[in-house]
């Protein structure tokens, strides 16, 4: 899986601990988001999406 929340998340000028302080998680698992080797619930999905005013399908990218 790949993301774009480095990108989006530098467009919002946020940290990342800016970011798992918005969707209550750590630091730890917004780096592993990033790097794709975290596949998130739906919840936290939603939680990232809404905090980068986006949506899950603009943020993850799904690998066939």
């Amino acid at each position: 899986m790949k993301t774009r929340i480095k990108e989006l998340r530098a467009r919002h000028d946020l940290t990342q601990e800016q970011l798992a302080v918005k969707v209550g998680v750590r630091r730890e698992t917004i780096v592993f988001l990033e790097k794709g080797k975290y596949n998130p619930s739906l919840k936290l999905a939603h939680d990232v999406a809404k905090a980068l005013k986006s949506t899950i399908d603009e943020i993850f990218i799904f690998d066939d």
